[in-house]
């Protein structure tokens, strides 16, 4: 930023040092401040933004108390009642952390988290610089990764210290086009950058992904993911495999269970191994599962009818004859191709390629949240019997979470709320981040998002959505929150772990060619073209009827 001319340098400099305010009353995480409107409109036209700003809704405020400055944020604003004699401005400060006094300038420096000593009624409350921001939110010297600059300024970078934000998981939040999987893609993009060994997993369900990260990351989809039907556990076979309810589900698992463990038992892993359980990922061909079935049905002391069988056998004759499944139940995925499925899906190694998208936008919508619990869990369990090694982190990103963990309203009780559930409790133990990407935080399991140590809130349009994540922020961030229904575009707020201090961030621009593609159609624009109409019709029936891309 260019040198202010001298007049207006030395109103910056008398607007710093002139109190704004005097300190009414104190309470343990905020005080009552009475602001002079004579002030703050000297300080509106001062040339440093931040010092402009002062006094609204969302500024930063420091209050003297003896050799250190303490900082809070500009929660509300309300006129001086009639009773209270002073007629100026009553603001509510949160407080945000302390620093000490620089002795030649006056400005803060060593800024740290918490309050220490609290500032007696009668205290002084002046601006916040340029200065003392950039010294606020300077950093500390941990790995951080930048993503934009620090509203209101245009220089004071916004960094996310990277151990924290990835060890105590994140969620990124905001309303349908207000930028979100943008941002998420730079945030991304910054990691990825930091760390091109590191090792991502990507769950995108609308393929809006993979151009923005081709060249960075392996995207794959059904046309190349071939995951094999072997590696899911019992109860995601029994979400495949089971259409009964009630009791008769019951029936159906018991019978399930027995017949999975004997066909798993005829590979020759399984006599190498030992004793096996029905969890275990040893490879079996869905034609011994079959026959084991015939088998026994045709027993004899079996305690239940022949119904349950032959139900169980059609659900698995069909999977295998529908080519939507053959990503999965292609009977190529037969052989023992596990160490090789994880590596090409956790990076390992990442050969300068750290990130995998993976693309369930083609998967069929009935086993779309079995197929993304299957990853889920194998992320988690290959985390739980890697300990005796070295640990290699992996960071898996949910877009649209609250399709995959809904709250107990919108529960339908299957693995893949389970699994990520448990990784938000359970993986930071293991070296597993969970980073949850929704427009609906309302929608969300509300354990879930408790679990996510930073928060990024962009623009929520829904009061309700407002109030679970307003609920899910800590204390200190609250005048932050009221600003998000008047958040702008790729503006947001981000407190937590991440961060030293909550703090408003103007997000960078992200190149085009690293963007997703998620932007809405021009109604304007399109509708203005004509020709081609009935080439495109064929195309797209065609695409339709083979059900393929």
């Amino acid at each position: 930023m260019p040198p202010l001319p001298q007049n207006e340098a030395q109103v910056s400099l008398d607007n710093a040092r002139l109190p704004i305010g005097v300190v009414r009353d104190v309470s343990g995480g905020t005080a009552i401040v009475v602001l002079d409107l004579d002030r703050l409109d000297q300080c509106l036209a001062d040339a440093d933004p931040s010092i402009a700003m002062s006094g609204q809704v969302g500024s930063q405020v420091k209050i003297k108390v003896g050799h250190t400055w303490l900082m809070g944020v500009v929660r509300t604003l309300r006129q001086a009642t009639r009773d209270e004699q002073h007629g100026g401005v009553v603001a509510e400060v949160d407080f945000l952390g302390e620093g000490d006094t620089e002795r030649l300038t006056g400005n803060i420096y060593a800024f740290r988290r918490g309050v220490t000593r609290y500032p007696m009624p009668g205290a002084l409350a002046y601006v916040a610089t340029r200065q003392d921001l950039r010294q606020i939110y300077a950093s500390d010297g941990r790995a951080n990764v930048g993503i934009g600059t620090v509203h209101p300024t245009r220089d004071i970078r916004a960094g996310l210290y990277i151990d924290s934000f990835l060890g105590k998981h994140f969620a990124l939040l905001g309303s349908t086009g207000t930028g979100k999987s943008t941002s998420a893609a730079l945030i991304l993009h910054r990691i990825c950058e930091a760390a091109p060994q590191g090792h991502i997993v990507m769950i995108d369900p609308h393929g809006e992904y993979c151009s923005a990260f081709r060249t960075r990351g392996v995207v794959l989809d059904v046309s190349n993911l071939q995951m094999p039907y072997w590696l899911m556990n019992f109860e995601e076979h029994c979400e495949v495999f089971l259409t009964a309810s009630g009791p008769d589900r019951v029936v159906d698992a018991d019978i399930l269970a027995r017949c999975l463990q004997q066909a798993r038992s005829k590979n020759r892993l399984a006599t190498s191994i030992g004793k096996i359980t029905v969890d275990s990922p040893i490879p079996y061909l869905l034609s011994d599962l079959v026959n084991v079935l015939q088998n026994e049905m045709g027993k004899l002391d079996k305690g239940t009818g022949s119904i349950p069988y032959q139900r169980i056998r059609s659900k698995i004759e069909e999977v295998r004859a529908d080519p939507r499944y053959q990503f999965m139940f292609s009977g190529m995925l037969v052989g023992d191709c596990m160490t090789d499925f994880l590596g090409q899906v956790f990076r390992l190694p990442a050969q300068g390629k750290p990130i995998s998208i993976i693309d369930v936008s083609g998967v069929p919508s009935e086993i779309t949240s079995t197929v993304v619990a299957v990853l889920s869990r194998l992320v988690f369990d290959f985390a739980v019997w890697a300990r005796d090694e070295e640990t290699r982190p992996i960071l898996l990103v949910c877009e649209e979470a609250h399709r995959y963990v809904p709250n107990e309203r919108n529960s339908d009780g299957s693995s893949v709320a389970r699994v990520l559930s448990r990784i938000a409790k359970e993986g930071r133990k293991y070296g597993v981040s969970l980073g949850l990407i929704t427009q609906r935080p309302s929608d969300l399991a509300e354990g879930v998002l408790s679990q996510c140590g930073t928060i990024i809130a962009m623009r929520l349009n829904n009061e309700r959505d407002q109030a679970h994540v307003r609920a899910a922020m800590p204390e200190g961030a609250r005048g932050f929150m009221d600003a998000i229904p008047a958040l702008r575009n790729r503006e947001c707020i981000v407190c937590g772990e991440g961060v030293s201090i909550p703090m408003r961030v103007s997000f960078d621009d992200l190149d085009v060619a690293l963007r997703p593609a998620s932007a809405d159609p021009s109604f304007s624009t399109q509708w203005g073209k004509s020709g081609g109409e009935e080439e495109m019709l064929e195309r797209t029936t065609q695409r339709w009827r083979a059900q393929s891309r």
